[in-house]
């Protein structure tokens, strides 16, 4: 088992202090994957712990894995923001800071006196990193934000699923994972404006303006062709054949993205009628046919099995792939060999598996540590952190 750190080069972010004030999902991905860089991550949490901590079942020895995939990296301390005592102390670990991320509902953290207007007041350089559904303006700004709401809300939703069945969400919390990433970028960047001016920032990011964002040549195509994108399965808009096709044992995904790879697609499946077919010729030709097309492909595939269509394309340069139950896909030597996933020891659960961070850095570490228990940091932060 590769461990996601194997040498003793810094971390990106080693020595910046992120103090977590978020919950649920949106804010502690976005934390973990600070976390991956070095930085020192502290969760502050309500004394009850956050809401994952009881996602679920599954429980491991009455451990949420909801709570395990998004809190890597962290320490815990435990604060009721009510609390004078408390939080006199949150205070002090803001000034402290580089970072505070949170992911209350607009207007909840000025409620609690720990929102911008206190924070940055006392420590200007910090980066406050504000996470909501709909911003802390417009009209919208006071409804909560859920991963659910904002799928729908986004367009994502009307675009996923089969054309003449519901419209369906995606099979993770994307609406949250997406604002996560989003923030991460925002925080990143201004780190680094900071190291020019000398200045923190206040950052309000959105999980409906970051989700809308991933739509991409889906609106460019409403805004500018007035074309509205409708549902259409796993087929892509713009190109065939991209999409899935069935096997004799299952689903096989063919990503045959240029007309190149058409022919390349032909002559491995020797089918040079499909070639030499004018309504096949081009993309373009090839989409607007696209009902005649996957008929002739899926007569063809039906024949046998995925390997064996997988064994034919692969060779010859045409992408495809596939679909994989999500244990096979953790069993991918090529997830395992490059350290994806590594393995941590839990103070309660021993030996444990956990996804990592994703890229590979040349002069930079990134490294992975095991969620953390509720509080069991409190002394130790605040001894680290000189409060």
């Amino acid at each position: 088992m590769a461990e996601q750190t194997t040498t003793p080069r810094a971390g990106a972010l080693d020595g910046v202090r992120v103090l977590d004030l978020s919950r649920v999902l949106s804010g502690p991905f976005c934390t973990a994957m600070l976390g991956d860089h070095g930085a020192d991550v502290v969760k502050v949490e309500a004394p009850a712990g956050d809401d994952t901590r009881r996602f679920g079942p599954p429980f491991v020895d009455g451990v949420s894995t909801y709570f395990l995939s998004c809190n890597r990296n962290k320490r815990s301390i435990a604060l009721n923001l009510k609390d004078e005592a408390d939080h006199a102390l949150l205070l002090r670990l803001a000034d402290k800071a580089d970072v505070v991320v949170e992911n209350f509902r607009p207007g909840t953290a000025e409620r609690l006196g720990v929102g911008p207007d206190v924070l940055c007041a006392r420590n200007p350089q910090l980066i406050y990193a504000r996470i909501s559904g709909f911003g802390q303006t417009g009209p919208w700004s006071h409804k909560p934000g859920y991963d659910l709401a904002v799928q729908g809300l986004s367009g994502l939703m009307a675009i996923t699923g089969d054309p003449d069945g519901p419209p369906y969400k995606l099979g993770v919390s994307i609406a949250d994972l997406t604002t996560g990433l989003m923030a991460v970028q925002a925080i990143l960047a201004a780190l680094f404006r900071r190291e020019r001016t000398g200045e923190g920032d206040v950052l309000d990011v959105a999980m409906l303006d970051s989700v809308a964002a991933l739509l991409t040549f889906q609106a460019q195509r409403a805004l500018t062709a007035d074309e509205p994108p409708r549902r259409m399965g796993n087929a892509h808009p713009a190109i065939a054949p991209y999409e899935s096709v069935r096997t004799a044992d299952g689903w096989l995904n063919l990503a045959v993205g240029n007309d190149t790879l058409w022919a390349r697609f032909c002559d491995a499946l020797d089918q040079p009628g499909w070639a030499a077919d004018p309504r096949f010729a081009t993309n373009a030709d090839r989409v607007s046919h696209r009902p005649a097309l996957l008929a002739a492909i899926e007569g063809v595939f039906a024949e046998h099995p995925r390997a064996h269509w997988q064994g034919l394309l692969e060779p010859a340069g045409v992408p495809c792939g596939m679909i994989l139950e999500v244990e096979e896909v953790l069993a991918l030597p090529s997830l395992r060999e490059r350290g994806a996933i590594g393995q941590v020891l839990h103070p309660l659960l021993g030996a444990l598996e956990l996804l990592g961070h994703p890229v590979r850095f040349a002069n930079a570490a990134t490294r992975l540590s095991p969620p953390p228990e509720l509080n069991a940091h409190r002394d130790e932060v605040l001894a680290d952190w000189g409060v």
